[in-house]
């Protein structure tokens, strides 16, 4: 189970975090756009300022992603990666992955099938 639900926009967007060995899990569930992007930012800064570089997404339950949401994981990408670390995006659903794919950003994230494969050992 998750530890924690990170904000909340009632019935649009929450995130849900937990840490797994070595890795920061955080799921966003429902809609990552303009309005929702700061409920995810503010775990990922938590968990980059805590010293956890290595953060994995379980984005099976996002529905959607804007480029403002999409400019809160490359921001983190860029701190993760500073730090020695990485963003592991895992289990998109299509509508998600079309727009890293359309942006290019699929290329600078390390995507992954399912969340088992995500998670280290």
């Amino acid at each position: 189970m998750y530890r924690q639900h990170i904000g909340s926009a009632p019935g649009r967007f929450r995130v849900e975090v937990r840490t797994v060995g070595a890795s920061e899990l955080l799921a966003p569930v429902g809609e990552l756009d303009h309005h929702t992007a700061e409920l995810l930012r503010a775990p990922l800064d938590r968990a980059l300022d805590e010293g956890r570089t290595r953060v994995v997404l379980d984005c099976s339950r996002l529905e959607f992603c804007d480029s403002t949401g999409l400019n809160v994981l490359l921001g983190a990408r860029l701190r993760a990666d500073a730090a020695g670390g990485g963003i592991h995006l895992a289990a998109m659903r299509p509508p998600v992955a079309r727009v890293f794919e359309i942006t290019g950003a699929d290329s600078v994230f390390t995507l992954h099938d399912s969340l088992d494969s995500a998670l280290p050992g």
